[in-house]
């Protein structure tokens, strides 16, 4: 239970933060995108803030043994950059600089009520759906 309402605490605290830094805002993030036009840095700001913030942060938390409410530390162990991972990484940037969303801010808009973030989740759940079949698919296929 403790792990759920800590999940809960931070996907709130998280969610706080979008709203607060505007990300929840498509024309922001576009903005950001649109460095010829009507250039918006807020989204620079953001990034900075949370990669400092990360950065530090970590240094302290992965010092300890393990994580307050659970057995391990569960860290990415792949290091191979591969076809799945860049075609994936062109997909949702280019999803990201057409729609102005990513997940975690159109979940915010969508919670907020925002009827352009209610457009998008349909589309992002297709698309987790179906990068979920094309996936099983190549894995039982012959090569």
């Amino acid at each position: 239970m403790k792990r759920v309402l800590a999940a809960l605490l931070a996907g709130a605290l998280f969610g706080v933060g979008l709203a607060v830094g505007g990300m929840t805002d498509p024309h922001v993030v576009l903005g950001f995108l649109d460095v010829t036009g009507a250039f918006d840095p807020t989204l620079l700001f953001v990034m900075l803030g949370a990669t400092g913030t990360t950065a530090i942060a970590f240094r302290f938390v992965l010092r300890r043994d393990r994580p307050l409410l659970d057995a391990d530390f569960h860290l990415p162990t792949r290091t191979v950059i591969d076809r799945d991972l860049v075609v994936g990484a062109i997909v949702f940037g280019v999803g990201w600089g057409l729609a102005g969303y990513c997940p975690g801010p159109v979940l915010v808009g969508a919670a907020g009520g925002a009827w352009t973030a209610w457009v998008f989740v349909p589309a992002m759940l297709s698309g987790a759906v179906l990068q979920r079949v094309t996936s099983a698919r190549r894995a039982i296929s012959p090569a």
